[in-house]
């Protein structure tokens, strides 16, 4: 399996639990005989995109054209970010917003119709850090904003399937631990 590792921590310095997961991900897979490549966003120069002009036509950066090949490469993607005010850090939503855009991702829409999706047949995984208890998450929130990742983003330009691993209540060893075996258990199955 050709598979992409998006980690969506916005911390320069590391040292995070997200890169923790992602390095007993990357062992893992390459163990298990995946091939992987990794895309850190906290690393890649571009700007926030401001007007919808600028996400249809405009040309990407080049370290948003790179990513792009990366996930292009890729048969399936992990993405990794810790729950910031209910969502995803800005950062990894202006990464996603730079390289999912028509052309790469979507084909450009006729007037009042829908895009052609341009990733199918890439499947997808969701790695979801959060300091509250992940069940409360899914129960309260109803995890409304991985839902709509899910939906509203991957599903719309092609990734299928999509699946989540929500790792709750990171203070605690016991959590740590427990997520570390799942994600060492999904890099080598390639999930």
């Amino acid at each position: 399996m050709k598979i992409a590792l998006i980690q969506g921590h916005p911390d320069p310095r590391g040292g995070r639990f997200c890169h923790a997961l992602a390095q007993a991900y990357a062992a893992a897979a390459a163990d298990g005989g995946h091939e992987l490549r990794t895309i850190d966003v906290t690393r890649l120069d571009f700007p926030l995109l401001r007007t919808a002009a600028e996400w249809q036509e405009a040309r990407p950066p080049a370290a948003i054209r790179a990513a792009q090949e990366t996930i292009a490469w890729a048969q399936h993607i992990v993405i990794l970010f810790p729950l910031w005010l209910g969502d995803m850090p800005a950062l990894l939503k202006g990464f996603l917003e730079q390289a999912l855009r028509p052309g790469f991702a979507i084909a450009p829409a006729a007037a009042g119709g829908m895009g052609r999706k341009l990733l199918k047949g890439r499947s997808a995984r969701l790695i979801v850090t959060m300091g509250m208890p992940a069940f409360f998450y899914r129960a309260y929130y109803r995890a409304h904003s991985v839902r709509s990742l899910k939906r509203n983003v991957l599903e719309f330009c092609g990734f299928g399937p999509v699946r989540s691993t929500l790792v709750g209540t990171v203070d605690s060893e016991i959590a740590r631990r427990r997520a570390l075996e799942k994600l060492r258990a999904l890099g080598r199955a390639g999930a």
